[in-house]
């Protein structure tokens, strides 16, 4: 009997043979939705507060925006915008076995096949009651630096110490207190990148951000060549990026990453998100177990301004931990000291003790493999299932846990991450559309117009038998589409109800 979805890939096939240039295809979304205002999608996601549109004259005025007064809505991320629509479509916590959540923006955190065994109890002295240092334990301060050495820095003459190091409570508090030291400069980023990078460039006001649009038809190649042109033409003084890349699962390596840390010697300051430097998929036994970090390639440790961000989050899957750290110049920890003082307070004391021993370089090089090995499993087993829908991944992740799919081959309005994000609601599972990963501060692009608006991200953070469940809706999904020909695709989305001081936060992370 020939697979419910082949006819379906058929039809697919029709869409995507001679695949359309990224120009031609914001011509065919717009032609096909033809604006935000056609699309019931658009609309609800236009409804939430702080969504409106910025920067166009005359400003449009939302009172119910203002909660109090002198306060504004920042607009949320695509984290907790999703988690509202999923609650609003009945997730909660008493049922989220009942959901698939591709939208996971974090690993898996139980056991898995030949990793060290998961921490299940810490103890807690009377010492580790009390505030720890706002820069962090030295003791956790030098276990970073010794894995750093160990791991990036074997036979270099400078290395890392403690007062490299800065523990912070998250990757987004370690951006937070990096943004709140920074002077008035132009800042770089790309666009598809991690969604708190547009949270960051808005508050910090003395950032002011210059985007560089990564093209798919590069496979999302940072232009190194151009990066230094742009520092030299426009006075860039600060460039921000995730690598592996978030949500792309591209990373930049090897020469191109050599080159991006000499500009951290030529009067700008290069800041790498490396939290998933882990999550690499080599094709060779003898490569699992590498890792990859900006921190091989400087120079000199307290001149080079290359500042690493990274954490227990997802490289050791521990994610409710919140012990992260910036790496960087000693001098800017003790900036970071300062701003962490009036920013956040400081990270958790007792579990910063206890992280310690989970730094050992030997543990470390037993946990990379072990994740590797399973994560690329779950990988290739997403791929393929998703290729035999008729939706093959064109560029697949050299790392990261996340896919970004194209949904441009899918016929109208299905083409789209936010029609393609609700009508998965329906089906009880969870993606993150792709106009969260446009980084844009003002809002002034139209949603139409996002070079990600026809891509969705979907994470093979979650456990498999999740993953199945969500890649059985997508199925359902695409076969309501050959089945009712569009009826019914695009509409009768649930409203979203404001949500109360004691409603339960959202399903993801980042």
């Amino acid at each position: 009997m020939r697979h419910p979805m082949a006819s379906f890939a058929k039809l697919l096939h029709k869409f995507s043979h001679n695949k359309p240039s990224h120009t031609e295809l914001v011509d065919r979304v717009v032609k096909h939705a033809h604006t935000e205002h056609d699309s019931e999608a658009h609309k609800v996601f236009r409804a939430a507060p702080g969504h409106n549109k910025k920067g166009v004259i005359p400003q449009e005025i939302h009172p119910e925006e203002e909660t109090v007064p002198g306060v504004v809505h920042p607009g949320s991320t695509g984290v907790i915008y999703c988690s509202d629509r999923a609650i609003a479509n009945g997730f909660s916590y008493a049922n989220s076995h009942e959901w698939a959540n591709f939208g996971q923006g974090a690993p898996e955190v139980g056991a898995i096949p030949d990793a060290p065994p998961r921490v299940t109890a810490i103890e807690i002295d009377e010492v580790t009651n009390e505030y720890a240092p706002t820069t962090g334990l030295v003791a956790l301060r030098a276990a970073v630096a010794n894995l750093y050495n160990d791991t990036y820095r074997k036979g270099k003459t400078s290395q890392y110490t403690h007062e490299n190091v800065c523990i912070v409570p998250g990757g987004r508090a370690g951006l937070s207190r990096i943004a709140a030291v920074v002077g008035d400069v132009y800042c770089a980023y790309q666009v598809p990148d991690y969604t708190a990078y547009q949270q960051v460039l808005s508050a910090f006001k003395r950032l002011v951000p210059i985007p560089t649009i990564l093209e798919q038809e590069q496979h999302y190649r940072l232009d190194i060549e151009q990066m230094k042109k742009d520092v030299h033409r426009q006075g860039l003084s600060v460039m921000v990026a995730s690598n592996p890349r978030n949500p792309t699962g591209q990373m930049i390596a090897g020469k191109d990453l050599e080159q991006l840390v000499q500009l951290g010697r030529e009067h700008t300051t290069v800041i790498l998100d490396e939290f998933y430097s882990w999550y690499m998929y080599p094709e060779n036994e003898e490569d699992f177990g590498k890792s990859l970090s900006a921190a091989e390639y400087v120079e000199d440790v307290n001149d080079d301004s290359v500042v690493l961000i990274d954490g227990l989050t997802k490289n050791w899957r521990l994610p409710g931990w919140r012990i992260c750290w910036v790496v960087g110049p000693k001098n800017l920890i003790t900036a970071l000291s300062q701003s962490g003082s009036f920013l956040d307070g400081g990270a958790n004391h007792p579990l910063q003790a206890a992280a310690i021993p989970l730094l050992d370089p030997q543990r470390c090089l037993q946990e990379r493999i072990a994740l590797q090995k399973y994560f690329k499993a779950k990988r290739d087993h997403v791929l393929a299932r998703l290729a035999k829908m008729g939706l093959p991944v064109h560029i697949p992740p050299q790392a990261t846990f996340y896919i970004w799919l194209d949904l441009s081959p899918l016929p109208a309005p299905l083409n789209n991450g936010l029609t393609f994000f609700e009508e998965l609601l329906k089906e009880k599972t969870i993606v993150v559309p792709g106009i969260f990963f446009d980084v844009n501060p003002s809002h002034r692009r139209d949603l139409f117009s996002s070079p990600c608006h026809h891509f969705v991200r979907l994470s093979f953070g979650p456990p498999m038998k999740d993953l199945d469940m969500g890649l059985d809706a997508i199925e359902r999904v695409l076969h309501k589409v050959q089945k009712t020909d569009m009826g019914g695709i695009g509409e009768e989305y649930v409203k979203t109800e404001p949500l109360s001081p004691t409603s339960p936060a959202g399903p993801m992370t980042a």
